[in-house]
Protein backbone atom coordinates (compact mmCIF):
# COMPACT_ATOMS: atom_id res chain seq x y z
CA UNK A 1 0.00 0.00 0.00
CA UNK A 2 1.41 3.38 -1.01
CA UNK A 3 0.70 6.57 0.90
CA UNK A 4 -0.08 9.61 -1.20
CA UNK A 5 1.71 12.63 0.24
CA UNK A 6 -0.01 15.95 -0.34
CA UNK A 7 1.88 19.09 0.61
CA UNK A 8 0.09 22.41 1.02
CA UNK A 9 3.37 24.31 0.60
CA UNK A 10 5.68 24.31 -2.39
CA UNK A 11 9.25 25.48 -1.77
CA UNK A 12 11.19 27.80 -4.05
CA UNK A 13 13.39 24.92 -5.28
CA UNK A 14 10.27 22.90 -6.07
CA UNK A 15 8.70 25.81 -7.95
CA UNK A 16 11.94 26.20 -9.93
CA UNK A 17 11.86 22.51 -10.81
CA UNK A 18 8.22 22.79 -11.88
CA UNK A 19 9.31 25.64 -14.16
CA UNK A 20 11.82 23.30 -15.83
CA UNK A 21 14.58 25.54 -14.44
CA UNK A 22 13.73 28.25 -16.97
CA UNK A 23 15.39 31.08 -14.97
CA UNK A 24 18.69 29.18 -15.26
CA UNK A 25 18.60 28.14 -18.91
CA UNK A 26 21.62 29.27 -20.90
CA UNK A 27 23.54 30.32 -17.80
CA UNK A 28 26.60 29.24 -15.86
CA UNK A 29 25.30 28.85 -12.34
CA UNK A 30 26.82 29.00 -8.87
CA UNK A 31 24.80 27.63 -5.98
CA UNK A 32 25.10 28.81 -2.38
CA UNK A 33 23.51 26.22 -0.11
CA UNK A 34 24.05 23.82 2.78
CA UNK A 35 22.32 20.66 4.09
CA UNK A 36 19.11 22.62 4.79
CA UNK A 37 18.66 23.18 1.06
CA UNK A 38 16.34 20.24 0.38
CA UNK A 39 12.87 19.64 -1.01
CA UNK A 40 10.00 17.82 0.71
CA UNK A 41 11.54 14.49 -0.28
CA UNK A 42 14.87 15.54 1.30
CA UNK A 43 16.67 15.75 -2.04
CA UNK A 44 19.52 18.23 -1.86
CA UNK A 45 19.31 21.37 -3.99
CA UNK A 46 22.87 20.55 -5.08
CA UNK A 47 21.73 17.23 -6.46
CA UNK A 48 18.51 18.65 -7.96
CA UNK A 49 20.37 21.36 -9.89
CA UNK A 50 23.15 18.95 -10.86
CA UNK A 51 20.61 16.51 -12.29
CA UNK A 52 18.68 19.28 -14.04
CA UNK A 53 21.54 20.47 -16.23
CA UNK A 54 20.04 18.66 -19.21
CA UNK A 55 17.52 21.53 -19.32
CA UNK A 56 20.26 23.77 -20.69
CA UNK A 57 22.36 25.33 -17.94
CA UNK A 58 25.66 24.46 -16.26
CA UNK A 59 26.25 24.19 -12.50
CA UNK A 60 29.87 25.25 -12.13
CA UNK A 61 30.49 26.29 -8.50
CA UNK A 62 29.16 25.60 -5.01
CA UNK A 63 29.45 28.33 -2.39
CA UNK A 64 29.43 27.24 1.25
CA UNK A 65 28.29 29.39 4.21
CA UNK A 66 29.20 28.76 7.87
CA UNK A 67 29.25 24.95 8.46
CA UNK A 68 29.90 24.31 4.75
CA UNK A 69 27.96 23.05 1.71
CA UNK A 70 27.56 19.55 3.15
CA UNK A 71 27.51 20.68 6.80
CA UNK A 72 30.84 19.19 7.79
CA UNK A 73 32.22 22.17 9.78
CA UNK A 74 31.54 23.21 13.38
CA UNK A 75 30.25 26.65 14.41
CA UNK A 76 32.82 29.37 13.84
CA UNK A 77 35.32 27.10 12.07
CA UNK A 78 37.01 28.55 9.01
CA UNK A 79 36.35 26.43 5.93
CA UNK A 80 38.73 25.75 3.08
CA UNK A 81 38.00 25.27 -0.62
CA UNK A 82 37.38 21.70 -1.71
CA UNK A 83 35.62 19.61 -4.34
CA UNK A 84 32.18 18.18 -3.68
CA UNK A 85 32.69 14.40 -3.52
CA UNK A 86 29.23 13.61 -4.94
CA UNK A 87 29.25 15.89 -7.99
CA UNK A 88 32.91 16.80 -8.51
CA UNK A 89 31.98 20.50 -8.54
CA UNK A 90 34.39 22.91 -6.83
CA UNK A 91 33.23 24.17 -3.43
CA UNK A 92 34.25 27.68 -2.43
CA UNK A 93 34.01 28.73 1.20
CA UNK A 94 32.27 31.97 2.14
CA UNK A 95 33.09 31.52 5.80
CA UNK A 96 36.72 32.16 6.57
CA UNK A 97 39.04 34.75 5.08
CA UNK A 98 36.59 35.31 2.22
CA UNK A 99 32.97 36.08 3.11
CA UNK A 100 32.09 37.87 -0.11
CA UNK A 101 32.86 36.28 -3.49
CA UNK A 102 35.68 38.03 -5.28
CA UNK A 103 35.50 39.14 -8.92
CA UNK A 104 37.79 36.20 -9.73
CA UNK A 105 35.30 33.76 -8.15
CA UNK A 106 32.44 35.22 -10.20
CA UNK A 107 34.13 35.87 -13.54
CA UNK A 108 32.92 32.63 -15.18
CA UNK A 109 29.46 32.73 -13.56
CA UNK A 110 26.27 34.30 -14.91
CA UNK A 111 24.05 33.91 -11.85
CA UNK A 112 24.19 32.80 -8.22
CA UNK A 113 21.37 30.75 -6.72
CA UNK A 114 20.83 31.00 -2.95
CA UNK A 115 18.90 28.26 -1.14
CA UNK A 116 19.37 28.01 2.64
CA UNK A 117 16.87 27.51 5.45
CA UNK A 118 17.18 30.36 7.90
CA UNK A 119 15.86 30.65 11.47
CA UNK A 120 14.46 34.19 11.41
CA UNK A 121 16.97 35.88 13.74
CA UNK A 122 19.50 38.42 12.45
CA UNK A 123 22.48 37.04 14.42
CA UNK A 124 22.29 33.72 12.56
CA UNK A 125 24.88 34.18 9.83
CA UNK A 126 23.20 32.68 6.76
CA UNK A 127 21.36 35.91 5.91
CA UNK A 128 24.69 37.72 6.28
CA UNK A 129 26.09 35.43 3.60
CA UNK A 130 23.06 36.22 1.44
CA UNK A 131 23.77 39.92 1.89
CA UNK A 132 27.41 39.49 0.91
CA UNK A 133 26.27 37.65 -2.23
CA UNK A 134 23.94 40.52 -3.05
CA UNK A 135 26.81 42.99 -2.76
CA UNK A 136 29.14 40.85 -4.87
CA UNK A 137 26.51 40.32 -7.57
CA UNK A 138 25.81 44.06 -7.70
CA UNK A 139 29.50 44.91 -7.97
CA UNK A 140 30.12 42.32 -10.70
CA UNK A 141 26.82 42.63 -12.60
CA UNK A 142 25.69 39.10 -11.85
CA UNK A 143 22.15 37.92 -11.20
CA UNK A 144 21.13 36.56 -7.80
CA UNK A 145 18.25 34.09 -7.60
CA UNK A 146 16.85 33.42 -4.13
CA UNK A 147 14.83 30.23 -3.76
CA UNK A 148 12.46 31.10 -0.96
CA UNK A 149 11.83 29.11 2.21
CA UNK A 150 9.65 29.52 5.31
CA UNK A 151 10.65 31.60 8.29
CA UNK A 152 10.31 29.15 11.21
CA UNK A 153 9.42 32.07 13.49
CA UNK A 154 6.63 33.02 11.11
CA UNK A 155 5.99 36.33 9.42
CA UNK A 156 4.20 38.17 12.20
CA UNK A 157 6.69 38.36 15.05
CA UNK A 158 9.12 41.32 14.99
CA UNK A 159 11.30 42.17 17.99
CA UNK A 160 14.40 44.24 18.68
CA UNK A 161 15.88 47.59 17.71
CA UNK A 162 17.53 48.21 14.36
CA UNK A 163 21.29 47.74 14.18
CA UNK A 164 23.03 51.08 14.62
CA UNK A 165 26.07 52.55 12.90
CA UNK A 166 29.22 51.11 14.43
CA UNK A 167 27.63 47.75 15.22
CA UNK A 168 27.32 46.27 11.75
CA UNK A 169 29.03 42.87 11.79
CA UNK A 170 28.58 39.37 10.44
CA UNK A 171 26.14 38.68 13.32
CA UNK A 172 24.24 41.93 12.61
CA UNK A 173 24.90 42.60 8.96
CA UNK A 174 21.82 44.72 8.24
CA UNK A 175 19.80 47.50 9.87
CA UNK A 176 16.92 45.18 10.70
CA UNK A 177 15.31 44.04 13.98
CA UNK A 178 16.63 41.08 15.95
CA UNK A 179 13.55 39.05 14.92
CA UNK A 180 12.61 40.45 11.52
CA UNK A 181 9.51 38.54 10.41
CA UNK A 182 10.42 37.92 6.75
CA UNK A 183 11.34 34.98 4.56
CA UNK A 184 14.81 35.06 2.98
CA UNK A 185 13.24 36.16 -0.31
CA UNK A 186 11.26 38.97 1.31
CA UNK A 187 14.32 40.14 3.22
CA UNK A 188 16.39 40.13 0.03
CA UNK A 189 13.78 42.25 -1.76
CA UNK A 190 13.70 44.73 1.14
CA UNK A 191 17.49 44.97 1.41
CA UNK A 192 17.90 45.33 -2.34
CA UNK A 193 15.42 48.20 -2.44
CA UNK A 194 17.29 49.97 0.37
CA UNK A 195 20.73 49.43 -1.19
CA UNK A 196 22.70 52.21 -2.85
CA UNK A 197 23.86 49.61 -5.36
CA UNK A 198 21.13 46.98 -5.86
CA UNK A 199 21.79 43.72 -7.62
CA UNK A 200 19.78 42.01 -10.35
CA UNK A 201 17.55 40.03 -8.02
CA UNK A 202 15.00 37.31 -8.74
CA UNK A 203 13.04 35.63 -5.96
CA UNK A 204 11.40 32.30 -6.74
CA UNK A 205 8.52 32.51 -4.28
CA UNK A 206 6.95 29.61 -2.43
CA UNK A 207 3.36 28.61 -3.02
CA UNK A 208 1.04 28.10 -0.07
CA UNK A 209 3.02 29.74 2.75
CA UNK A 210 1.18 32.06 5.16
CA UNK A 211 2.62 34.56 7.61
CA UNK A 212 0.95 32.82 10.55
CA UNK A 213 2.10 29.35 9.50
CA UNK A 214 3.98 27.27 12.07
CA UNK A 215 6.76 24.94 11.00
CA UNK A 216 4.58 21.90 11.67
CA UNK A 217 2.06 23.18 9.14
CA UNK A 218 4.65 23.31 6.34
CA UNK A 219 4.92 19.52 6.08
CA UNK A 220 8.71 19.90 5.97
CA UNK A 221 11.23 17.84 7.84
CA UNK A 222 13.65 19.94 9.86
CA UNK A 223 17.26 19.64 8.74
CA UNK A 224 19.87 20.60 11.34
CA UNK A 225 20.52 24.29 10.53
CA UNK A 226 23.71 24.26 12.61
CA UNK A 227 25.03 21.89 15.29
CA UNK A 228 23.08 23.80 17.96
CA UNK A 229 19.82 24.15 16.00
CA UNK A 230 18.92 20.44 15.84
CA UNK A 231 15.12 20.84 15.80
CA UNK A 232 12.64 23.33 14.40
CA UNK A 233 11.58 24.38 17.87
CA UNK A 234 15.20 25.27 18.72
CA UNK A 235 14.82 28.20 16.33
CA UNK A 236 12.16 29.57 18.68
CA UNK A 237 14.48 29.44 21.70
CA UNK A 238 17.59 30.79 19.96
CA UNK A 239 16.42 34.43 20.31
CA UNK A 240 15.12 33.72 23.83
CA UNK A 241 18.54 33.04 25.38
CA UNK A 242 21.21 33.52 22.73
CA UNK A 243 22.11 37.14 23.46
CA UNK A 244 23.23 36.45 27.03
CA UNK A 245 24.81 33.22 25.86
CA UNK A 246 27.51 35.42 24.35
CA UNK A 247 28.83 36.24 27.83
CA UNK A 248 29.42 32.75 29.26
CA UNK A 249 27.63 33.88 32.41
CA UNK A 250 25.03 31.11 32.17
CA UNK A 251 24.79 27.78 30.50
CA UNK A 252 21.97 28.16 27.96
CA UNK A 253 21.63 24.49 27.09
CA UNK A 254 24.48 24.53 24.58
CA UNK A 255 26.54 21.53 25.61
CA UNK A 256 23.43 19.69 26.78
CA UNK A 257 20.45 18.15 24.99
CA UNK A 258 18.28 21.28 25.03
CA UNK A 259 20.25 24.08 23.33
CA UNK A 260 18.81 27.54 24.02
CA UNK A 261 15.79 26.08 25.88
CA UNK A 262 17.29 26.19 29.36
CA UNK A 263 19.42 28.43 31.55
CA UNK A 264 21.45 27.15 34.45
CA UNK A 265 24.37 27.75 36.80
CA UNK A 266 25.80 26.06 39.93
CA UNK A 267 24.62 28.91 42.14
CA UNK A 268 20.95 28.96 41.02
CA UNK A 269 18.10 27.44 43.06
CA UNK A 270 15.86 25.95 40.37
CA UNK A 271 12.62 25.85 42.32
CA UNK A 272 12.73 29.39 43.65
CA UNK A 273 13.80 30.83 40.28
CA UNK A 274 10.99 29.02 38.45
CA UNK A 275 8.44 30.25 40.98
CA UNK A 276 9.67 33.85 40.74
CA UNK A 277 9.66 33.85 36.94
CA UNK A 278 6.20 32.28 36.73
CA UNK A 279 4.93 34.94 39.12
CA UNK A 280 5.70 37.49 36.41
CA UNK A 281 3.01 35.90 34.20
CA UNK A 282 4.87 36.36 30.92
CA UNK A 283 2.39 35.91 28.07
CA UNK A 284 2.53 32.39 26.63
CA UNK A 285 5.54 31.33 28.73
CA UNK A 286 5.92 28.88 31.63
CA UNK A 287 9.17 28.08 33.44
CA UNK A 288 9.94 24.69 34.96
CA UNK A 289 12.82 23.76 37.31
CA UNK A 290 15.54 21.67 35.71
CA UNK A 291 18.75 19.98 36.94
CA UNK A 292 21.48 18.87 34.54
CA UNK A 293 25.18 18.41 33.87
CA UNK A 294 26.51 19.94 30.61
CA UNK A 295 28.65 17.63 28.48
CA UNK A 296 30.66 20.59 27.15
CA UNK A 297 30.65 24.40 27.00
CA UNK A 298 29.84 26.59 30.06
CA UNK A 299 30.00 24.67 33.39
CA UNK A 300 31.08 21.50 31.60
CA UNK A 301 30.79 18.46 33.89
CA UNK A 302 29.25 20.42 36.78
CA UNK A 303 25.89 19.62 38.31
CA UNK A 304 23.86 22.77 37.76
CA UNK A 305 20.25 23.85 38.00
CA UNK A 306 18.00 26.46 36.53
CA UNK A 307 14.84 26.66 34.45
CA UNK A 308 13.51 25.22 31.24
CA UNK A 309 11.49 27.63 29.10
CA UNK A 310 8.19 26.31 27.76
CA UNK A 311 6.35 28.27 25.06
CA UNK A 312 2.70 27.33 25.52
CA UNK A 313 1.19 30.09 23.37
CA UNK A 314 3.59 31.11 20.64
CA UNK A 315 1.43 33.93 19.27
CA UNK A 316 1.44 35.72 22.64
CA UNK A 317 5.09 35.10 23.54
CA UNK A 318 7.76 37.80 23.28
CA UNK A 319 10.81 35.64 22.72
CA UNK A 320 13.75 38.02 23.07
CA UNK A 321 12.38 39.55 26.30
CA UNK A 322 12.76 36.26 28.16
CA UNK A 323 16.53 36.37 28.70
CA UNK A 324 16.51 39.95 30.01
CA UNK A 325 13.76 39.10 32.49
CA UNK A 326 15.64 35.98 33.63
CA UNK A 327 18.82 37.96 34.17
CA UNK A 328 16.90 40.70 35.98
CA UNK A 329 15.60 38.07 38.41
CA UNK A 330 19.02 36.47 38.79
CA UNK A 331 20.69 39.79 39.58
CA UNK A 332 18.02 40.48 42.19
CA UNK A 333 18.53 37.09 43.81
CA UNK A 334 22.26 36.55 43.27
CA UNK A 335 23.93 39.98 43.15
CA UNK A 336 27.36 38.45 43.83
CA UNK A 337 27.22 36.73 40.44
CA UNK A 338 27.56 39.69 38.11
CA UNK A 339 26.37 39.14 34.55
CA UNK A 340 28.72 41.86 33.33
CA UNK A 341 31.33 41.12 35.96
CA UNK A 342 35.13 40.83 35.76
CA UNK A 343 36.24 38.53 32.99
CA UNK A 344 33.31 39.22 30.68
CA UNK A 345 34.61 42.55 29.34
CA UNK A 346 36.17 40.86 26.34
CA UNK A 347 32.70 39.66 25.37
CA UNK A 348 31.03 43.08 25.61
CA UNK A 349 31.87 43.83 21.99
CA UNK A 350 30.13 40.70 20.71
CA UNK A 351 27.17 41.26 23.04
CA UNK A 352 26.75 44.79 21.69
CA UNK A 353 27.03 43.61 18.08
CA UNK A 354 24.34 40.99 18.62
CA UNK A 355 22.12 43.64 20.26
CA UNK A 356 22.95 46.09 17.49
CA UNK A 357 23.70 48.82 20.02
CA UNK A 358 25.72 49.47 23.17
CA UNK A 359 22.71 51.24 24.69
CA UNK A 360 21.09 47.94 25.66
CA UNK A 361 24.08 46.76 27.73
CA UNK A 362 25.07 50.12 29.18
CA UNK A 363 21.53 50.97 30.29
CA UNK A 364 20.56 47.50 31.49
CA UNK A 365 23.67 47.08 33.64
CA UNK A 366 22.90 50.24 35.62
CA UNK A 367 19.90 48.76 37.48
CA UNK A 368 19.28 45.39 35.79
CA UNK A 369 15.69 46.25 34.99
CA UNK A 370 14.09 45.10 31.75
CA UNK A 371 11.70 48.03 32.00
CA UNK A 372 14.65 50.42 31.53
CA UNK A 373 15.38 49.12 28.04
CA UNK A 374 12.06 47.67 26.86
CA UNK A 375 10.94 50.79 25.00
CA UNK A 376 14.32 51.13 23.29
CA UNK A 377 14.32 47.46 22.28
CA UNK A 378 10.91 47.88 20.62
CA UNK A 379 11.23 51.46 19.34
CA UNK A 380 11.77 50.49 15.67
CA UNK A 381 9.36 47.57 15.38
CA UNK A 382 6.25 49.21 13.95
CA UNK A 383 8.18 51.42 11.54
CA UNK A 384 10.05 48.37 10.28
CA UNK A 385 6.85 46.38 9.96
CA UNK A 386 5.38 49.10 7.77
CA UNK A 387 8.51 49.50 5.63
CA UNK A 388 9.17 45.79 5.16
CA UNK A 389 5.54 44.92 4.45
CA UNK A 390 5.83 46.64 1.07
CA UNK A 391 7.97 43.66 0.01
CA UNK A 392 5.86 40.86 1.45
CA UNK A 393 5.24 38.00 -0.96
CA UNK A 394 2.75 36.21 1.28
CA UNK A 395 -0.32 37.12 3.32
Amino acid sequence: MHTLLIFLLTLGIEVLEQQDFQPLVGKRVALCTNPTGVDHQLRSTVDILYAGQSKGYQLVTLFGPEHGVRGNAHAGDAIGNEVDPLTGIPMVSLYGKTRKPSPEMLKDIDCVVYDIQDIGCRSFTYISTMGMLMQACAENDKELIVLDRPNPLGGLKIEGNLVEDGYISFVSQFKIPYIYGQTPGELALYLNAKSDKPCRLTVVAMEGWRRDMTWDETGLEWIVASPHIPQAKTAIFYPATGIFGELGYLNIGVGYTLPFEIVGAPWINADSLAMALNARNLPGIVFRPIYYKPYYSVFKGEQIQGVQIHVLDYAKAHLSDIQFIIVEELMHRYPDHQVFGPGTEKRFNMFDKVCGSKFIRETFMQNYRWSDIRDYWYKDVEAYRAASSEFYLYK
